[in-house]
């Protein structure tokens, strides 16, 4: 099974985003993703953003998480 961990994009420049996910931030690939922009909430996995999501789904994943 593969993880995906949300997170909220800060910036974009190149086709990399930096991404803040609950406090950690990291550069990763914004390739994938068409119209993409700061404030915007996308999924990571393996250190590419691979779905733009919405806050809902972002807030509801934080707290699955929280679960485990």
């Amino acid at each position: 099974m593969c993880v995906g961990l949300p997170a909220r994009v800060v910036n974009i420049k190149d086709g990399m985003a930096l991404v803040d996910a609950s406090g950690a931030r990291r550069q990763v690939s914004a390739e994938l993703i068409d119209e993409l922009d700061p404030g915007d909430y996308v999924m990571v996995h393996a250190g590419v953003a691979i779905a733009k999501i919405t806050a809902d789904d972002e807030e509801e994943t934080d707290a699955l998480l929280e679960e485990l």
